[in-house]
């Protein structure tokens, strides 16, 4: 807690200073952050391009696929511009209520990739564990509601942060030691009693992160299991194969935000350390997904090489 006696009463606008101890080098870090937006941008929209135009696509893995893409771009979309005016232009200052605002954005699409990775583990689960069923169970209104579910659950949950901060009315300082408007950062600003905040913001965390964390383990716990039962080693191999790219997804998305959510909280990591890798945890799995499942699958593979080679040799 600040030790002098001056608050902020509410404040019209904050001070977000980027990553502090490295402010004199943030113009050049700015530049690998705007590399990995531009990738995940640029690999998302080619998602967006191709799921809906391949029919052999249309299948539930790839639509939940499409939704964590469009995810994906909104939360570049979301951190980026702030942050790199920071980085290259000293844009420092922003309205109070627009930070709430990129507040709500990031920690709602945050949850909504988090649903949507459980969603693909359920998918993946159907289709090898109960593969017959497999169209049957996951229709098209049934997929458009857990889709629903996803966004509203992640909206009212993560609603809450934002309603809960404006009840606060003083505050020791405006300036938010990051890049970008995060929960705990603008909380730990507080002069006012935040318990409640505190309490809300491990709430969502555990119900929608550590919840999703949870079944998904469980699920690849029950494929695995399925799979080893498997007598042929290639059947075996094939099932295995089908998961791959998903498991890596969700190891670098849960890894990342576990680290970010209890370093905040608990740890005492270097702030310039926690906001690198927070920073990271949030632009780098957006940038990995289109990559890693481009990879994967062979239809997006040959679809990608016609949109960049053969256009491109036809002209």
């Amino acid at each position: 807690m600040n030790t002098n006696n001056v608050t902020y009463l509410n404040p019209g606008t904050v001070i977000l200073i980027g990553i502090p101890g490295l402010e004199h080098v943030q113009f050049w870090i700015g530049f690998p952050f705007f590399t990995v937006c531009l990738v995940a941008l640029l690999g998302n929209i080619i998602l967006l391009i191709i799921i809906p135009a391949e029919r052999s696509l249309h299948q539930p893995m790839y639509i939940f696929l499409a939704v964590l893409a469009g995810t994906d771009i909104g939360l570049c979309a979301a951190i980026a511009p702030k942050m790199l005016a920071i980085f290259w232009f000293r844009a420092y200052s922003m309205a109070f209520d627009a930070c709430l605002a990129q507040l709500f954005f990031i920690h709602t699409l945050q949850c909504m990739e988090s649903g949507i990775l459980l969603a693909m583990a359920f998918d993946r689960y159907i289709a090898i564990c109960d593969p017959l069923r497999h169209t049957s169970i996951l229709t098209p209104s049934i997929l458009g509601r857990m889709i629903v579910v996803v966004v509203i659950r992640a909206v009212v949950l993560v609603g809450l942060l934002p309603i809960l901060i404006k009840r606060l009315h003083h505050f020791w300082s405006i300036q938010i030691a990051h890049s970008y408007c995060e929960h705990m950062a603008v909380v730990k600003l507080a002069a006012d009693d935040v318990q409640v905040n505190k309490i809300c913001g491990l709430f969502v965390g555990f119900s929608i992160l550590g919840f999703d964390m949870v079944f998904i383990i469980i699920s690849y716990a029950l494929i695995f299991q399925a799979v080893f039962r498997l007598k042929q080693k290639e059947a075996r191999l094939k099932a295995f194969n089908t998961c791959t790219a998903h498991i890596f997804v969700f190891l670098e998305f849960y890894i990342l935000a576990f680290f970010s959510f209890f370093s905040h909280r608990f740890g005492h990591v270097v702030p310039s350390t926690h906001i690198l890798l927070s920073t990271i945890y949030l632009l780098l799995p957006p940038a990995l997904n289109p990559i890693v499942y481009g990879v994967k699958n062979m239809v997006i593979r040959k679809r990608v090489a016609q949109i960049f080679f053969l256009d491109h040799a036809h002209q």
